[in-house]
């Protein structure tokens, strides 16, 4: 066992977590539960009452989480939280100990998460840019995708504490490859997103039993994670997040950036931030991503219902 693995295992307990929201407060709640003692730290401590409630320890700021932990994991909104998090004079990068591994979990720029992994380096640190997909579905069952970038060693090392979040984690390759394949995977579900929102409009307005057909598709070529997780609530009318609106269209702007960036055109990715702009705008930021279907029904003049059963 390297001295880093021997230093995190549970048995010396000194992880750190900041950022407990919608996935967040989940994740980090694994980590208690395979016998780490945690620091937290979050914006609002009210958000992170229950883990503090199941024992983990609270922290004033960033710096003082960096202070007391071995490794230290953020899980933020955006990439000026982040910047903030780790670069401000109350930061990790202030407080945090030579050896200390240090690890992002937020959907962010790739060159954010390199510019991390070179402040940090030169700190004697490590850095690892590991955002991760499956809502909070995933991270409340410790199903997460990890996608994850950073030096071989350090993520060696630190794959005992992924374990207990995901169940697919791969290495991508250097620091910004995480966030890298990240943006790839959000490209995917916009597009996923926008078929599954329109077939349950077309499938209303044809008249069909909207149940059924979801019964039927899934089990075809058009079977899907979105249609098993999200169809459904948008048949409930149930628009809670799994992930925010207003956090998705933050990562497909940071796609349509690298695009830009790289000399590529995304019509499809454009069009879908439009509409996600547009149900941002009628109110629905902080609801979950399949409130799409409320731009969409807007612009159709159309509600789509379903029966009780």
């Amino acid at each position: 066992m390297t001295d880093f693995q021997d230093r995190v295992a549970p048995a010396n307990r000194k992880i750190g977590w900041i950022g407990t929201g919608v996935m967040g407060s989940s994740m980090c709640g694994h980590l208690l539960t395979g016998g780490y003692r945690v620091t937290v730290h979050s914006r609002t401590r009210s958000k992170a009452q229950p883990l503090l409630d199941r024992g983990a320890q609270w922290a004033e700021d960033p710096r003082a989480v960096a202070a007391a932990s071995d490794v230290l994991f953020t899980m933020v909104g955006f990439p000026q939280d982040v910047r903030t998090v780790y670069f401000d004079e109350t930061g990790i990068l202030a407080g945090a100990r030579a050896g200390t591994i240090l690890i992002d979990m937020t959907t962010t720029q790739p060159s954010l998460s390199r510019d991390i992994a070179a402040a940090a380096s030169a700190k004697g640190l490590s850095a690892i840019d590991a955002p991760v997909s499956g809502g909070d579905i995933g991270a409340k069952n410790a199903a997460l995708s990890i996608m994850v970038g950073g030096d071989t060693t350090s993520v060696q090392a630190a794959m005992p504490l992924f374990e207990l979040l995901g169940k697919k984690i791969v290495h991508q390759g250097g620091p910004g490859a995480g966030q890298q394949t990240k943006l790839c995977n959000q490209i995917v579900i916009a597009g996923t997103m926008v078929g599954v929102c329109e077939s349950l409009l077309y499938g209303y307005k044809a008249g069909l039993d909207l149940n059924r057909m979801l019964e039927s598709i899934r089990g075809g070529a058009a079977a899907c994670w979105t249609l098993d997780n999200l169809a459904p609530r948008i048949l409930q009318r149930n628009f809670d997040p799994g992930f925010f609106v207003e956090h998705f269209i933050k990562d497909m702007g940071l796609a349509l950036e690298e695009a830009t960036r790289m000399g590529l055109v995304l019509p499809s990715l454009t069009l879908v931030h439009q509409l996600y702009q547009t149900a941002q705008t009628l109110g629905h930021g902080r609801s979950g991503t399949h409130a799409l279907i409320l731009a969409l029904e807007d612009l159709c003049k159309v509600h789509v219902s379903v029966p009780p059963a």
